[in-house]
């Protein structure tokens, strides 16, 4: 597991609980980081499947040789 996917889960979390807070308190700005947040973390988990796949790609690789 790639150190991306930790992140990702984290800046997911932490833009919930913005937007969560910003719906709570009526505030706009906080809204829009918590998605802005929940997207970074999207974008984290998905390159740590890039780095996934290609770990598991190459470990393939070097065995069938």
């Amino acid at each position: 597991m790639a150190i991306e996917h930790v992140r990702g889960t984290a800046s997911k979390v932490k833009g919930a609980v913005k937007g969560a807070v910003g719906k709570l308190t009526g505030s706009k700005k906080m809204q829009a980081e918590g998605k802005l947040d929940k997207a970074k973390g999207t974008v984290q988990n998905a390159a740590g499947d890039v780095k996934d796949r290609a770990h598991r790609a190459t470990k393939y690789t070097l065995l069938t040789r």
